[in-house]
């Protein structure tokens, strides 16, 4: 069975496979990375707007995961520690441009009233005759505002818990709960009926897209790999 067969088949733990990887089988760190590339696409597409910036940010976040896995051992879950590793590399990647966006409470004097959508594109009822469920999808929730947008995608899209979304953006639970009541009602009810079903086709990210990530990271690694064994060995 190959590596890329394994991240779906293996009933290994991620625990399991960091432990293979501290022991020195480096080339399991691809069963990670294929078991979270599509989770990472998604939210980060929610905060980057560039499919090239976002697969950037995809591979630093895996190359620091790889580098800190020690730390990571027996302490904290690894899908939750790799998911806020790449959301902050996402955010200091706005704030250096200029384009940050506090992961705060976004709520007013107003409450509700206050939020719109930042999309002026026909509504979705008017998209429902010539779209695919999945693109309707897409296109609501690209229209959220980003604190909202972050949420429903790991929330309902990829059935994230409530801890574990609030421990990778940073807030409390209740404010995931609120950003996430939030977020469905600005998602129209009857668009979000249609789609939920065939949700999980939105925000693919997978075969070359996937396996570019992949190669680029164990490259990265490699090199890694063989700096250290250089530096380690005697001088002549």
């Amino acid at each position: 069975m190959g590596i890329a067969e394994q991240a779906t088949t293996d009933p290994c733990t991620d625990e399991d496979v960091v432990t293979q990887v501290l022991e020195g089988e480096t080339a399991f760190f691809e069963v990670l990375m294929r078991r979270y590339n599509q989770r990472l696409y998604r939210i980060l597409r929610c905060i980057l707007s560039d499919d090239a910036e976002v697969e950037d940010v995809m591979q630093e976040a895996y190359v620091r995961a790889y580098l800190h896995l020690a730390e990571l051992k027996g302490r904290k879950k690894f899908s939750q520690w790799l998911t806020r590793i790449a959301i902050r590399e996402a955010l200091a990647r706005k704030e250096r441009d200029g384009r940050f966006e506090p992961l705060d409470d976004i709520a007013g004097p107003q409450g509700d009233s206050r939020i719109r959508l930042v999309s002026t594109a026909p509504n979705p009822e008017e998209y429902a005759s010539t779209c695919e469920a999945g693109t309707l999808l897409e296109a609501a929730i690209t229209a959220l505002p980003e604190k909202l947008r972050t949420v429903i995608m790991m929330r309902d899209i990829e059935g994230m818990s409530v801890e574990e979304t609030a421990g990778c953006v940073g807030i409390s639970k209740m404010n995931v709960k609120v950003r996430l009541h939030r977020a469905r009602a600005l998602v129209r009810r009857e668009l979000y009926a249609r789609v939920r079903a065939q949700s999980l086709a939105a925000f693919s990210f997978l075969g070359s897209r996937c396996d570019r990530i992949v190669e680029a990271v164990l490259d990265r690694i490699a090199r890694l790999e063989n700096n250290k064994a250089v530096a380690a060995s005697p001088a002549k």
